[in-house]
């Protein structure tokens, strides 16, 4: 996922880099006696700007979205601090806990299959637990729970996001 945050930090570096950069190389030819930090102010009024061929920006942006979407994970299997959906959370009438929590898990496969693969059931005597995805941000799994709320309203009132540790696989 790329991070919009990210991509004006690094737009407004590389701008203030390069604006420094362009007015040093032409204090540089110009005259050494007036000092350099007097000599933008004064040429800059205040506001500096520079026009980078689309072309070149283009190729900055897709550097950084690169460089974001896989920022820290290695090749296989990585455990990250994330979301998933909690809905099924239990600890009554032991006797059909566990399969009451798969058959709830089965539930939402069926409707959201793009789920498959994401459907963890567990327990943790004396309840068992159904949550389902792998979700980076908070945002990304608000969006999933209600599209769940929306396929399962009968479920709705038990569904909540937790965070827990997630599967990615790069």
């Amino acid at each position: 996922m790329i991070f919009p945050s990210r991509k004006i930090i690094f737009l407004t570096r590389l701008t203030v880099v390069s604006a420094a950069m362009l007015q040093l190389s032409f204090i540089a030819s110009a005259e050494n006696s007036v000092n350099v930090i007097e000599r933008i102010e004064k040429n800059s009024k205040g506001e500096i700007s520079i026009e980078i061929p689309q072309n070149i920006l283009n190729m900055i942006l897709k550097q950084s979205s690169k460089k974001d979407a896989n920022s820290g994970l290695k090749s296989g299997v990585n455990k990250l601090s994330g979301f998933r959906i909690q809905v099924f959370s239990d600890g009554r009438n032991q006797s059909t806990l566990e399969a009451r929590a798969k058959a709830r898990g089965s539930a939402i496969l069926a409707k959201l299959p793009k789920y498959r693969g994401q459907v963890y059931t567990y327990s943790s005597s004396p309840n068992w637990y159904t949550r389902v995805g792998n979700f980076r941000t908070n945002a990304e799994a608000n969006a999933a729970l209600t599209e769940m709320k929306r396929a399962f309203p009968n479920f709705a009132s038990e569904m909540r996001i937790v965070k827990c540790q997630i599967v990615v696989i790069k």
